[in-house]
């Protein structure tokens, strides 16, 4: 018997479709895959909202997972934000990801963050069948043993500081926990192998270079946003037998926000990203179901997060091309009215071969001196893409504001 988890396909299937082998072949797929994958999705609806992007724009109470360094520029004194996304509603109803940041800044120089990211992926049956059952996808209910709850989870701080005028820096300290199994195992004949929750630490680096540009309508604002983000150690689920790479993330944006008078405003950005993760190595496809090269993946196990880091760049079994192919990119546009009410389009483009995660996205919110709400909706323009009306809400609290609001009443 060999024991497998019907359901935690959800954690990868937004970046996994079909396998091929051959990297000349048109229905070539080889997508990287890691732990932890809840860890790539854009838990906010600003960011959402302009095609997943967020390491260049405006800085706002979210920009803890984009570019913590975007802190020290923001105008507020301190708040807190929660996000919510009711994840891949077109397949399941029970899978959720919540995301809870909030700021505190001291002067106009520096300022902390802090964000806790959850996701539940639902109820999932835990299932013992055999090699027949695997080929032929007969499933009973006999053979179901036990369900479990699978959640991850991330807590972080970061500290930001301004290095000059124009540019500001930020370090980040995580710490991740993945549980997939809620500690049930079986311990049936033939081959089982026990799985255990598993954790690590990482770490971000961030930039920001936010540069003012009079004109004759008013104030315009040039940026640029890197991070390098989850630089950590790795998973492992079965005590260090095999292990598992974190995702990892290079990103870089360039936004521009320019006034067409003392009201109106539009902010173009455009990003790009890249998973430092190296590429895992498969055979051929096998008479049985039996498809992973075991001695290939048992060395992909052992290479190091710093060694998978540099060889990320240099590993994609087909070459240079697919190397470029890693690479997702994002554009977006956000219209503002007095900034206090903002409308937002943007698209996401990942190549077929990596995941084909490719959509539109539109979005809106409204500012307050208290209160801030945004929304996104995201539209697949790839065909069977799970992503597809998929919306996130976001609700964020001026801390400035309320104290304010409390001293009036008093």
């Amino acid at each position: 018997m060999k024991k497998t988890f019907l359901g935690l396909l959800a954690t990868v299937i937004f970046s996994m479709n079909t396998w091929a082998f051959d990297p000349k072949s048109s229905d070539y797929v080889n997508p990287i895959i890691t732990a932890m994958p809840a860890l790539t999705i854009a838990p906010d609806a600003h960011a959402a909202g302009m095609g997943d992007i967020g390491a260049a724009t405006t800085p706002d109470m979210n920009s803890q997972f984009w570019n913590a360094a975007k802190y020290a520029f923001i105008e507020d004194k301190g708040g807190i934000s929660a996000s919510y996304t009711p994840w891949l509603r077109k397949l399941v109803n029970d899978i959720d990801l919540a995301y809870l940041t909030g700021f505190y800044r001291f002067d106009d120089k520096q300022a902390i963050s802090a964000s806790f990211t959850y996701f539940t992926m639902g109820k999932v049956s835990l299932v013992n069948y055999d090699i027949k059952s695997q080929i032929d996808g007969t499933i009973t209910e006999d053979m179901v043993y036990a369900e479990a709850k699978p959640n991850e989870w991330s807590i972080d701080v970061a500290y930001s500081r301004k290095l000059h005028e124009y540019v500001s820096m930020a370090a980040t300290l995580r710490f991740m926990y993945s549980d997939l199994n809620n500690g049930i195992n079986y311990s049936g004949t033939g081959e089982s192998k026990e799985m255990y929750p598993a954790w690590t630490m990482a770490a971000d680096i961030a930039l920001y270079y936010r540069q003012p540009i009079e004109l004759p309508m008013g104030t315009s604002h040039f940026a640029l946003g890197f991070q390098l983000a989850n630089l950590g150690g790795k998973m492992s689920y079965d005590k260090n037998e095999t292990s598992n790479f974190i995702p990892a993330t290079f990103r870089l944006g360039a936004s521009y926000e320019i006034p067409f008078d003392n009201y109106n405003r539009l902010m173009a950005s455009v990003e790009c990203s890249k998973l430092l993760v190296p590429a895992s190595k498969y055979s051929t496809f096998a008479d049985t179901l039996d498809t992973w090269n075991v001695k290939d993946s048992r060395e992909y196990s052992k290479v190091s997060s710093p060694k998978g880091w540099g060889q990320s760049f240099c590993d994609a079994p087909g070459g240079a091309s697919e190397e470029f192919k890693e690479v997702r990119w994002g554009i977006g546009l956000e219209y503002s009215y007095n900034r206090q009410f903002f409308a937002r389009v943007g698209y996401s483009h990942e190549d077929k071969s990596k995941g084909n995660r490719r959509y539109v996205t539109v979005g809106a919110g409204f500012k307050l001196s208290i209160v801030r709400f945004d929304m996104a909706y995201c539209i697949a323009t790839a065909s069977s893409n799970p992503l597809d009306q998929t919306m996130r809400f976001s609700l964020g609290f001026d801390l400035a504001g309320i104290k304010d609001l409390v001293n009036n009443k008093r």
